[in-house]
């Protein structure tokens, strides 16, 4: 036996394990996807592309890119300002979970995708977690043209909906959901004390985002029916959005 970093290891074990292991392939974005998961580097990469592009925009008419970017031409054209999707401007409920209003929210959002987004997109594969995305980013939309008549924009919705769905799939799973609900109180408390942050938008997506898993556990034998499934649940989602009129401004 020789000493190892944790315990011991016996030296013919180990040549015994390495013999029936695969040797590593080369590194590069291959080895990036298979350990991050691809569509969360792809989701990551659209994020960084839309800041960069609206910093330009607000950069050509003289505004501050690093924050005041969301007051340019193209970030004015991404948020997601109730009243403007009240005229027609749908698309504003999917582009503002791409938008982001400085670097450091933008770095926060990206580095909780990549830990979040990873992990379930491992345990769903990748269609499976684009869907369960989407959803929580319409969820969120929904609660926002329901609740408030504020701009909001960022990635956020998404992400509590990717905790929402972690929630679901421990639950499914019997395993111990204090380490979740801990992480769902902090963030609570975090957007009620920070001025600025839409907790609607949050709780939307969280609980769209568990909504969507829950159809997923519920019709894992089927295929077809985990696609309508959440095809219902993100056009019942669009449908309230579109048609519901505000309810309570907060």
């Amino acid at each position: 036996m020789v000493p190892a970093s944790v315990g011991f290891q016996c030296p013919e074990c180990v040549r015994a394990g390495q013999a029936g292991a695969r040797a590593p392939k080369s590194g590069g974005l291959r080895a990036a996807g298979r350990r991050w998961g691809p569509v969360t580097l792809v989701l990551i990469g659209i994020n960084v592309a839309v800041y960069v592009a609206t910093a330009i925009s607000a950069a050509t008419v003289g505004s501050n890119p690093l924050t005041r970017n969301y007051v340019s031409p193209l970030g004015a054209a991404l948020v997601q300002f109730p009243p403007a999707v009240d005229a027609g401007e749908w698309w504003r409920m999917i582009t503002a979970a791409f938008l982001h209003l400085g670097p450091f929210h933008l770095a926060l959002n990206m580095l909780a995708l990549l830990v979040f987004g990873s992990e379930l997109e491992r345990a769903l594969g990748r269609w499976r977690y684009l869907a369960v995305y989407g959803v929580s980013i319409l969820g969120g939309a929904a609660a926002v043209q329901l609740f408030t008549v504020s701009a909001v924009a960022g990635a956020s919705t998404a992400i509590w909906g990717l905790m929402g769905a972690f929630g679901v799939l421990m639950l499914a799973q019997r395993q111990d959901l204090r380490g979740i609900v801990t992480l769902v109180a902090l963030n609570v408390v975090i957007s009620v004390v920070i001025p600025g942050i839409s907790l609607v938008g949050h709780i939307g997506g969280f609980v769209a985002g568990a909504l969507a898993m829950a159809v997923l556990v519920l019709t894992k034998r089927t295929r077809s029916l985990q696609i309508a499934g959440t095809a219902v649940l993100a056009v019942a989602l669009v449908v309230v959005a579109l048609t519901v009129p505000t309810v309570v401004v907060l």
